[in-house]
């Protein structure tokens, strides 16, 4: 599939390996979006700055892309959409990004294959394996970056995301909500939707389902978390 259209915008992706998925759009619209300053690390295509924009007008927002394909389509897709006075792509590394200033919200669907097998398409692989940010240079960054009473969203599996809580822990990161989320009734839980802050509280824990029984059956909670950007809600 070449584009991806929401209600309110359209995400190209034809030249770029990573397509549009559930976990950027769940990411996209369950974290909480602030006023102010937003990074996106590993922006891809768009998606997540321009959802956060639609969410916040009031926000800007940069998006890091390492990879140079996609972040010409994230460019292409900020341009085109309704709020791109908002948004500004930059492509580099985390690791190599110093903006001068601290972040509000940081937010990032970041690779989670630690050691599996590669796909042969290098872009691909930027993606989806940690090579080129490992967790510790993604916490090392959050932590650069974010504001003292800032936060951090993510996505990730759920196996994954124990090493990760621990890691962040060990440099006062802490986990403040989490979201575990079943793709339907039958199957267990793959995901985990996370919000990290400096700040140690009593974990908010709370977890929804996909679809229902059958295929394309969609839960109410799903429904309502996504309906302002699918058009078959």
């Amino acid at each position: 599939m070449n584009s991806f259209q929401f209600k309110q915008f359209t995400i190209q992706q034809n030249t770029t390996a990573m397509k549009v998925g559930t976990d950027g759009v769940l990411l996209g619209a369950w974290s909480r979006v602030k006023e102010g300053n937003l990074l996106d690390i590993g922006t891809g295509t768009g998606l997540i700055a321009i959802m956060l924009a639609q969410r916040n007008q009031a926000a800007i927002i940069d998006g890091v892309e390492i990879e140079k394909s996609a972040y010409t389509q994230a460019v292409e897709n900020v341009k085109n959409c309704n709020w791109s006075d908002q948004i500004n792509a930059h492509h580099c590394s985390i690791q190599n990004y110093g903006p001068n200033k601290k972040y509000d919200v940081i937010i990032s669907n970041p690779p989670f294959f630690i050691e599996s097998t590669k796909a042969p398409n290098s872009e691909r692989n930027t993606a989806r394996h940690t090579d080129n940010l490992s967790f510790a240079d993604l916490i090392s960054a959050v932590i650069r970056l974010l504001k003292p009473d800032g936060i951090f969203s993510l996505i990730l599996p759920i196996a994954e995301s124990k090493q990760f809580i621990q890691l962040a822990e060990e440099q006062n990161l802490f986990l403040n909500k989490e979201c575990i989320v079943k793709p339907n009734l039958t199957k267990p839980a793959k995901r985990v939707l996370m919000e990290f802050s400096f700040q140690k509280k009593e974990l908010i824990k709370t977890k929804f389902t996909i679809e229902n029984e059958t295929r394309h059956h969609y839960t109410k909670e799903y429904i309502s978390l996504t309906k302002d950007f699918y058009l078959k809600f």
